[in-house]
């Protein structure tokens, strides 16, 4: 129940404001500071004084200024027309108050998260009578293009529908009418309200089996992450951590995309905004922001919003996962999002941990990320949500030595290491081979040997090898020449060089290479795997190690990625049949 508690102001310290009268307020409660009614929230209480984080600038503010709560705390609205919006950090819609005001946002601006005008049609899928629980789905709304948004029973209540009736309603409308088991009547509208610190309940967490397919080939055949997994993209500057993610929200099997912009710079925001729209959707056609959230909050926005806004994105992301749907989302970075917290805790005067970070820099990363997985829904019918949760992290120069990136690193299972040697090579996605790794990777080999061929795991974990070799002996190379090799090293750094520029190197920007399907990446692999078996017999049998090389199988495999998906089962039993006959002719 709503308190009406009024302080003021005795102290300002940038985004931090020191307020009394607040015994009667509770953690993390939501207030409305000076006659201007900048937001802010509660997050310390001694005696009658509350330290408040305030989510706007706060020049001007003063002691004696009013402070009022709302009894209530830091929540988010989710219902329809969620999809295709541009939020900050605290979920208020950016291109409502630009509408409103322009581009120049007044201090103490707001409007609704959800649009109060919308009118959406609304198909009941339950009649008067039944029996629901939280969960449950009572109705759904065709919003926009590709989603059916499904209007569930909020996950607390649970009893008889008095009355539900299909039409045309807003978000603020009553759908429907329940009864609960004590006879009181709750009207249910299509808009949920959630606090965005705790995570939203479900039955079950599920262990993550399958891998989300993406169509970046270092990622699913080398590095995976499963349906509902953890991952992290560290990397300094202009090694590519924006693009990965931006190739991962276009490809990556997800129904939803949340994308957190947690305090970049605003230029990358700019060009998230203006290049989402303009992308196209793979599987409809459709603009990519017809399944995309964006929670856009850039380094020059206040910093108390940035801390918030991870936890705006996830809160969103689990609501619609709740309903069933594969939801990916992208935190860009949580690097910027951990600075705000440190500030934060500067201005509360709490003992620092490591480099000025809080002591609770790891508990509350942690808090995060566990809240991805694939879980059982509530609700009678039974059905499975899934949440994927990939997180940049922008260490100084690139140093995983850092607070930030080792505290992720204990947590997440995907380590996707961007290498800025590799980047400045133009080899993308500068993912390093050697530094990588995917805790997955043994459940996803055993899905992958099922759907795909009882040879990929064979296939990978030599190629793996080859790779590790190659480190090696370009060491050597190094100090002694490649032709101090014998031919079966100098074989080997072919075959990886075949890996590293044939396989790995993916265009983003080439129609046909920026998305590999799984059957054409084992086909890839067992090309240039095949060819380097092929090789090694051919070498023991004495061929010419030079002529190997100058076969012209050799340039067909190198072409392959360029080879358009419905022509691969065609091209792929052509080269297999001419790498055994050129072989073949090669040993007679």
């Amino acid at each position: 129940m709503n308190k009406e508690v009024q302080g003021e102001i005795i102290k300002v310290s940038g985004p931090l404001v020191i307020a009394k009268g607040m015994r009667e307020a509770d953690m993390f409660d939501v207030v409305d500071v000076s006659e201007l009614n900048l937001i802010g929230e509660i997050i310390e209480m001694h005696g009658d004084e509350a330290s408040i984080q305030v989510y706007e600038e706060t020049a001007g503010l003063g002691p004696g200024e009013a402070v009022k709560s709302r009894g209530t705390p830091l929540s988010v609205e989710l219902g329809p027309g969620l999809i295709g919006g541009i939020f900050d950090g605290i979920q208020r819609p950016l291109n409502v108050l630009v509408d409103l005001e322009g581009s120049n946002i007044k201090r103490g601006s707001s409007a609704p998260a959800l649009r109060r005008d919308l009118v959406w049609k609304f198909e009941a899928l339950c009649k008067a009578g039944d029996k629901v629980v939280g969960g449950d789905v009572i109705g759904t709304v065709q919003e926009g293009k590709l989603l059916q948004h499904r209007v569930m029973v909020p996950p607390n209540m649970a009893g008889e529908l008095k009355s539900i009736e299909s039409g045309d309603y807003t978000v603020e409308d009553t759908v429907a009418v329940l009864l609960d088991d004590k006879g009181e009547e709750h009207k249910l509208t299509m808009m949920q309200r959630w606090p965005v610190r705790i995570g939203r309940p479900y039955k079950e967490k599920l262990a993550p089996s399958e891998p989300l397919i993406t169509g970046q080939r270092s990622i699913d055949t080398f590095f995976p992450v499963a349906k509902g997994g953890t991952a992290m993209v560290p990397g300094p500057f202009g090694s590519g951590k924006t693009v990965i993610q931006h190739q991962l929200a276009k490809w990556a099997e997800a129904d939803v995309v949340v994308y957190i912009g947690c305090g970049e710079r605003g230029n990358e925001m700019t060009d998230v905004l203006n290049e989402f729209p303009d992308l196209l959707d793979p599987k409809s056609g459709e603009s990519l922001m017809e399944r995309t959230i964006l929670i856009a909050n850039t380094s020059d926005m206040p910093v108390a919003a940035r801390e918030a806004s991870i936890y705006t994105g996830i809160t969103i992301a689990e609501y619609f996962r709740d309903m069933g749907l594969s939801v990916s989302l992208m935190a860009d970075s949580t690097s910027r999002w951990a600075e705000a917290l440190r500030e934060m805790s500067g201005r509360l005067e709490e003992m620092p941990g490591e480099e000025g970070y809080p002591a609770y820099l790891g508990s509350r990363l942690a808090s995060f990320y566990e809240r991805a997985g694939m879980v059982r829904c509530l609700g009678s019918e039974d059905r499975t949500g899934i949440l994927t949760a990939i997180g940049a992290v922008s260490p100084p120069g690139g140093d995983l030595s850092d607070p930030v990136a080792q505290s992720t690193l204990r947590i997440v299972q995907v380590f996707w290491s961007l290498d800025s040697d590799l980047a400045y090579r133009r080899h993308f996605p500068a993912i390093n081979w050697l530094t990588s790794y995917s805790l997955y990777q043994d459940k996803v080999d055993q899905w992958m040997n099922e759907s795909l061929s009882p040879d990929f795991k064979k296939l990978r974990t030599e190629a793996v090898a080859l790779l590790q070799d190659e480190s090696e002996l370009e060491e050597i190379v190094r100090l002694v020449g490649q032709d101090s090799l014998s031919e079966s090293d100098q074989l080997k750094l072919e075959a990886a060089r075949s890996l590293r520029e044939d396989f790995l190197h993916q265009n983003s920007f080439d129609e046909v290479d920026t998305f590999t399907s799984l059957d054409k990446q084992f086909s890839m692999l067992s090309l240039i795997m095949n060819f380097y078996y092929e090789a090694r017999e051919a070498l023991k049998a004495e061929a010419d190690y030079s002529e190997i090389t100058r076969l012209p199988v050799r340039d067909a495999i190198a072409r392959f990625k360029n080879v358009p998906e419905k022509d691969v089962k065609t091209n792929y039993d052509k080269l297999m049949d001419q790498l055994s006959s050129e072989m073949a002719e090669l040993i007679a």
